[in-house]
């Protein structure tokens, strides 16, 4: 199959990588695998997306001056002349592309976030990543939608890397570290978590906090020197091999791919209860902290810094990235199929 991703953000993050893995994945099982991206993913800074995909994957550019409105219309435009068999988008504007795109196959997207009416009624299908997002799209569309959940890949980090982050960071190699990954934006909730670090007081205990976003400079400012802000890194699988338990203190999260990449490292999981680590609880194997409860989450804090659990093997050999490309690609099949026979009538 030829099939066409488009994805018109700016900056990597967990949706970027989905999306990077995907297609690599794509390549690999023999599809021919086109996606669309703005140029300012290609800027030359750390966290830009194109460097990042497989050689494999062909990448088109569109233009982004002025506002995101020109990448949409230029990736509408451009859609048709790729013939693709599959059209799959990935977030609002990327979707917004879709609408209207004479493209004669099936328009389809993933559900990063949670289902939107502007960004998806228009589609001929969707993709959830999680079970509790299918009874939010409306029928009949939610008919012609499928759930797959999110994957991991196993990333082997730098053999030094827990040594040499903690010397350059300050860390003591006895501490016990605490970390967090994400973007800084409200719905992670990183300033529950500060202000949950700061009351459990724990001798010896230190904070890391790892990304970027708006509200880094508001959490930095109000940290304190107990708590490493590193901002954006390359190779966050370092990172996860310097901490010795993994902290969501997420207001929301859809799925969690972020708790996935916790477990691969091995990593004991402290997590608030959202949809996504609901859906995951029985992997990470503790209980969950109510969200938005800053006393509740100092407290299993504290536990964690008593009983410094040691790393252990989850079972994960059922989010892989080869098992989800396949249930996706028979998806893209029912898709076809179903488009051809309505086309028939």
């Amino acid at each position: 199959m030829r099939i066409v991703h488009v994805l018109l953000t700016k900056r990597f993050a967990g949706t970027e990588r989905h999306v990077i893995e995907l297609t690599a994945a794509q390549a690999d099982a023999g599809h021919e695998v086109i996606l669309i991206l703005r140029r300012k993913a290609a800027r030359r800074r750390a966290d830009a997306i194109v460097h990042r995909v497989d050689p494999r994957v062909r990448v088109v550019m569109v233009s982004d001056w002025l506002a995101r409105w020109p990448a949409v219309v230029m990736a509408r435009w451009l859609l048709p002349r790729l013939r693709p068999d599959i059209a799959h988008a990935h977030l609002g504007s990327a979707c917004r592309a879709l609408r209207g795109a004479r493209t004669g196959c099936p328009r389809l997207a993933t559900l990063h976030i949670g289902y939107v009416p502007e960004q998806h009624a228009h589609l001929d299908g969707l993709v959830a990543i999680a079970p509790w997002q299918l009874p939010t799209i409306p029928s009949p569309l939610r008919e012609r939608s499928v759930q797959i959940d999110n994957w991991t890949v196993p990333r082997t980090p730098s053999a030094d890397a827990r040594t040499r982050l903690r010397a350059q960071f300050g860390i003591g190699q006895d501490e016990f570290l605490f970390g967090a990954l994400g973007r800084m934006e409200h719905s992670k909730g990183m300033d529950l978590l500060l202000d949950a670090f700061h009351a459990a007081d724990l001798p010896g205990a230190r904070l890391a906090i790892v990304g970027q976003g708006e509200a880094w400079r508001a959490l930095r400012q109000r940290a304190g020197a107990a708590v490493v802000m590193p901002g954006f890194v390359e190779r966050s699988e370092d990172w996860l091999a310097a901490f010795d338990c993994f902290v969501s203190s997420a207001r929301e999260e859809p799925f969690g791919l972020v708790l996935l990449e916790a477990m691969q490292a091995g990593l004991p999981v402290v997590a608030t209860a959202t949809a996504g680590a609901v859906h995951l609880a029985p992997l990470i194997g503790t209980p969950l902290v109510p969200t938005e409860d800053v006393p509740a989450l100092s407290r299993t804090l504290a536990a964690a810094h008593a009983a410094r659990p040691a790393r252990r093997r989850y079972d994960l050999d059922g989010h892989r990235v080869q098992a989800k490309a396949a249930e996706l690609e028979r998806y893209y099949v029912q898709a076809r199929r179903r488009l051809a026979i309505i086309t028939a009538r």
